[in-house]
């Protein structure tokens, strides 16, 4: 386990819109545990005017407004350490996947980026962002949102975060590159649909060996971009 929390900044323009996400569930008690330390940032604290302006016209024309540099690179420099991973959230990133999420929790400290308006000038991308993620082929309002689903699966592969240990996580969808297989617990029967039987037969071979075949054919089925 690495030394002290893992230390994880939001910069955003909407800092309440994270503030109550880390305060439940599995967020809430990796934090108290000493696993991971959160803190969001308002980008406006980082404005030069009255107004605390953030945004600007596009140089070139167009629509909408894009996020001002020199406020970017002013909060990231007052966050940044030297194990800093600077995070972009566009939808022009590399596609977030678990392997990614793995990656994350070996590093000491990451500094989330979370655009809005028409996205962030160039330059900051250019001079100090490390990584470059999107959580899907969509669009969303902000980078919020997409930095606090990042956030969720890094922080609960911290060591002790879900208990349990290594096999907490090791047989969920992708862990294996597989999807996970289908899951049943008690009653036996509800409503007329019982769980198969060979999970009531108390033989864990044939056990493993059902779960193995219902991840791969249920892989093949929904996402067969997996198995290749």
């Amino acid at each position: 386990m690495m030394d002290g929390p893992l230390k994880i900044d939001v910069i955003t323009v909407f800092p309440a819109m994270l503030r109550g996400f880390f305060e439940e569930s599995m967020l809430k008690r990796a934090s108290e545990m000493g696993a991971v330390q959160f803190r969001t940032v308002d980008l406006r604290d980082f404005a030069h005017d009255a107004r605390r302006t953030a945004d600007d016209k596009p140089y070139g024309g167009g629509p909408g407004m894009i996020m001002k540099p020199e406020l970017w690179f002013e909060a990231i420099e007052a966050l940044q350490t030297e194990q800093a991973r600077v995070i972009l959230m566009t939808p022009s990133g590399r596609r977030f996947r678990q392997a990614a999420a793995r990656r994350l929790t070996g590093k000491r400290h990451l500094i989330f980026l979370c655009g809005h308006y028409e996205g962030i000038d160039e330059r900051v991308r250019q001079a100090l962002v490390t990584d470059e993620f999107s959580i899907g082929d969509y669009v969303l309002t902000n980078g919020a949102l997409p930095a606090a689903v990042i956030i969720d699966a890094v922080v609960r592969l911290l060591p002790g975060v879900l208990g349990g240990g290594d096999v907490a996580v090791r047989d969920e969808s992708f862990s294996n590159g597989l999807l996970e297989y289908p899951q049943y617990t008690r009653p036996a029967v509800y409503r007329g649909l019982e769980i198969p039987g060979v999970l009531q037969s108390g033989d864990h071979a044939a056990v493993d060996s059902w779960r193995a075949r219902q991840a791969l054919d249920r892989t093949a089925r929904r996402r067969p971009d997996l198995l290749k």
